[in-house]
């Protein structure tokens, strides 16, 4: 699937508006991302011709430019011997050579217009690519940040929570109906001694185990969330 249909459409393209418009953002994401570097590649080859060709140009320029100066001298030897006739083709096979400088360097000035607006396409092209992977970690930073609150509220509405303090507000309950009944049998009764202090210790282990309970609950509780 091609998001893009030329270089041009992707340096001018609005990333977050056709983010906006796709079912599946991040899929489109990373179709956008990896045309993108698909097509920088294209470019820079394009790029490493473009280079070649200029150095090729360049070493026949330099060529013909070195042929025109032989004839020139050809000529001058020419008209020194006294050979005009001499002189005169040489001088007419340098005009030659000034035409296919003329025609070389042109050739020459349309590379190097290309190359620069190849160094521009690049520059162009690296910034919409930096700006999608920058969409791309935002997205993939916002699902992480989801998907972590999700596991949160899955963990407190599951029922394991509730269960447990289910079982320990029964744990409560039947406290509450044991000292009942003990109170109960010590109505009208006068407690001795003896009597005061046992209950004074039943209550010490009620008391620890209720704290160790809460304790034990508290730590499943943050395990949870961590």
């Amino acid at each position: 699937m091609s998001i893009f249909s030329r270089l041009t459409d992707i340096i001018n393209s609005n990333i977050t508006s056709i983010l906006d418009r796709a079912e599946d953002p991040a899929k489109i994401i990373r179709l956008i991302i990896q045309e993108m570097e698909d097509t920088l590649v294209e470019v820079r080859s394009g790029a490493a011709r473009n280079i070649a060709d200029k150095k090729e140009v360049e070493r026949k320029l330099a060529k013909l430019i070195d042929a025109q100066s032989e004839w020139e001298r050809r000529a001058e030897i020419a008209l020194t011997k006294g050979r005009e006739d001499l002189a005169k083709g040489a001088l007419l096979e340098k005009a030659k050579l000034a035409e296919a400088i003329e025609v070389m360097k042109e050739d020459l000035e349309h590379i190097e217009e290309a190359l620069q607006r190849g160094d521009e396409d690049i520059a162009k092209l690296q910034a919409k690519l930096a700006e999608a992977k920058a969409k791309q970690k935002g997205m993939v930073t916002r699902h992480d940040s989801a998907a972590s609150r999700l596991k949160v509220r899955q963990t407190l509405y599951d029922g394991r929570v509730d269960d447990a303090l289910g079982r320990f507000e029964q744990l409560e309950k039947k406290l509450d109906e044991a000292e009942g009944r003990v109170e109960a049998f010590d109505v009208g009764q006068r407690k001795t001694l003896a009597q005061e202090i046992v209950e004074l210790e039943v209550e010490d282990e009620i008391d620890a185990e209720m704290a160790a309970i809460k304790d034990r609950l508290a730590k499943k509780s943050v395990k949870k969330k961590g």
